[in-house]
């Protein structure tokens, strides 16, 4: 085992300490696990509680990311991997599961020939399904210092100078154990920044029922990945990206965190507003950048970027528009003595983005006042509004990665939908 390799982890806990974000965490996990003991695969698995047949909670392990070089070569460039999201049960009868269940590192040298002895097996469906063929696998569990199972790193297929797939070695096991405990750390501070926002939107929630966990985190799942392939179209270096990112997410998810301002009866009233009601709901935007008004960091700061703006049309018809957000001072006025919209670029990415991520979540949502609309029919309004309410740009990324936006809908479902 050499020395760099001890070294390059001890550097690794301190950047994967600086992430806030606890599914960029868990994401940045499952890479640099797989660079540690060169596994060109894996997966990485959290405990959610999920409800079994007898309707009773109980803990599984969700998948969360998967990764694949092999697999990810042959798409095109700046594409990402699809994977299908799944649960498995704490048993025996997994890899993963037993890991889980026992707390125990398992090493398989070969996934094709499992000795009759061990409890668990593996299916080739996956390999089927994929086209990828499973070799070697290894399975941590990401455990606290206080015994607390947060989840499972599983790793596939241990390359050697060749590129051929190759079991892992007891240096691999040594090293990955390492990396696992430290990793569990970052997770646990992520999971604690994590439940305080949450908190701050169940807030939003006990007074707006549209305000749910599952919807800022889709909406702020959506506003990573458009502003990923943003990125990647304009050349920004990977360190700024996965910042800038990081500070997104969060601040995302607190878009409409000004709505607590708002009276209940404008926020569950189960009709169309009045011309004087809607200008009371537009406020929220104002009330939400006002949370923000002395930003101590840079979280601050695009979260009220993001509350101000996101609702501004590409066209100059959203609001509130050109007003000072703490004063609520009019800066630019239009003809009618209204604040002026701000229009195209003069709209912070950040607002142009999570203008679409936030329209697209409601319209495919099950409202006190609708129904969900179709994907043709949700797919068809964003597509004809590009160029009056969105950023054209915006939208063709959105498009783009519309299999990405998709599966982050399937990661994070309404409860109680199948």
């Amino acid at each position: 085992m050499a020395e760099t390799d001890f070294k390059s982890i001890i550097k690794l806990d301190s950047e994967l300490n600086q992430i806030q974000d606890l599914d960029l965490l868990l994401e940045r996990i499952l890479l640099e696990a797989r660079k540690v003991v060169r596994a060109d695969a894996g997966s990485i698995y959290v405990i959610e509680k999920e409800e079994d047949e007898s309707q009773n909670l109980v803990d599984k392990l969700k998948v969360k990311y998967a990764q694949n070089d092999t697999l990810t070569k042959g798409l095109p460039p700046g594409q990402k991997l699809i994977y299908s999201v799944f649960s498995l049960d704490m048993n025996e009868k997994t890899i993963a599961g037993y890991c889980a269940l026992t707390r125990r590192l398992v090493n398989v040298p070969d996934v094709y020939n499992i000795s009759s002895d061990e409890p668990y097996s593996y299916s080739t469906a996956y390999d089927k399904i994929s086209g990828y063929k499973t070799v070697s696998n290894l399975a941590i569990p990401l455990q606290t210092a206080e015994g607390k199972l947060l989840g499972v790193i599983q790793i596939i297929n241990s390359k050697d100078k060749e590129g051929n797939a190759v079991p892992f070695s007891k240096d691999d096991e040594f090293l990955i154990t390492h990396f696992a405990t430290n990793a569990a750390l970052a997770l646990q501070k992520a999971y604690v920044t994590r439940a305080m926002i949450l908190r701050m939107i169940k807030m939003s929630e006990l007074r707006d029922p549209k305000e749910t966990g599952t919807h800022v985190n889709r909406v702020a799942g959506y506003a990573v990945e458009i502003y990923d392939r943003w990125a990647y179209r304009h050349n920004i270096p990977e360190a700024e990206k996965d910042r800038f990112k990081d500070t997104l997410k969060i601040a995302s998810m607190l878009h409409d965190v000004g709505k607590v301002a708002i009276s209940d009866v404008i926020l569950k009233k189960p009709a169309k507003f009045t011309p004087e009601e809607y200008r009371i709901m537009q406020h929220h935007t104002l009330y939400g950048a006002q949370l923000f008004e002395d930003p101590q960091s840079p979280i601050d700061e695009i979260a009220q970027d993001v509350a101000l703006n996101h609702h501004e049309n590409w066209d100059g018809s959203g609001y509130p528009g050109w007003v000072d957000p703490v004063t609520e001072k009019v800066l630019k006025q239009g003809s009618e003595g209204k604040p002026l919209g701000k229009a195209e670029e003069e709209i912070p990415l950040t607002g142009r983005i999570v203008a679409l991520a936030d329209v697209y979540d409601a319209l495919c949502s099950r409202r006190v006042y609708k129904e969900p609309w179709s994907e043709a029919e949700v797919l068809a309004e964003i597509k004809e509004l590009s160029g009056t309410k969105f950023d054209p740009e915006i939208i063709d990324i959105f498009f783009e990665i519309l299999p990405s936006i998709k599966q982050i809908r399937s990661l994070y479902p309404e409860p109680g939908a199948a």
